[in-house]
């Protein structure tokens, strides 16, 4: 099954259909859905290097635009986020990230959009915590803008060689651009205590 699910990516990749595909993968999984837009960026990119930064905005506005509804379902249908978060394999997943909202704001959106988790499970979490609408769309901007503008900007510079050790690397280059923007955050708050 998932070698049939990898060659449907792969022809869907090279297709016309592409872009709009992207897109609703994009959106779909800041909101509700549970794979991750990287696996049609990836060998978009890969078949059509040409449109690299066209498929990376692409990507990028789907997901804010998702995450919009996420943080809507949160906010306003509080049972219907927590239901969907229970679905898609993270329920009670909310009550760590509310607690990090409390303590960081924004910084959690910023680290969390980077990382390779669910970006739903911020989307609702958010807008279950009532966080300003305003600071989610532009840290949403900035992270996921960062993360499939570099993904793309990777793949384009290193072509088909780079994607297996991005594969492979994947959760550790996460891990240390989510441990350096937690000690910018830790340090520009010990700053503005200071």
């Amino acid at each position: 099954m998932l070698r049939r699910l990898y060659m449907w990516v792969m022809r869907l990749s090279a297709s016309r259909h592409a872009g709009l595909a992207l897109f609703c993968i994009a959106f779909a999984e800041s909101s509700f859905f549970p794979i991750p837009p990287d696996t049609l960026l990836a060998p978009m990119v890969l078949a059509r290097p040409t449109h690299t930064w066209r498929y990376a905005a692409i990507c990028t506005a789907g997901s804010i635009l998702g995450g919009i509804l996420g943080y809507a379902i949160g906010y306003s249908l509080g049972p219907v986020g927590h239901w969907i978060l229970a679905v898609t394999g993270h329920p009670g997943g909310e009550g760590p990230l509310r607690a990090e909202f409390a303590k960081w704001g924004v910084g959690v959106i910023l680290v969390q959009g980077l990382l390779p988790v669910p970006y739903k499970l911020v989307t609702i979490t958010t807008g279950l915590a009532h966080f300003s609408l305003w600071q989610f769309v532009l840290a949403s901007c900035a992270t996921r803008g960062a993360r499939f503008f570099g993904v793309a900007a990777l793949l384009r510079r290193f072509g088909p060689t780079l994607l297996p050790v991005i594969e492979r690397r994947l959760v550790l280059v996460s891990s240390l651009v989510a441990v350096a923007l937690i000690l910018i955050i830790v340090a520009l708050k010990f700053l503005g205590h200071s």
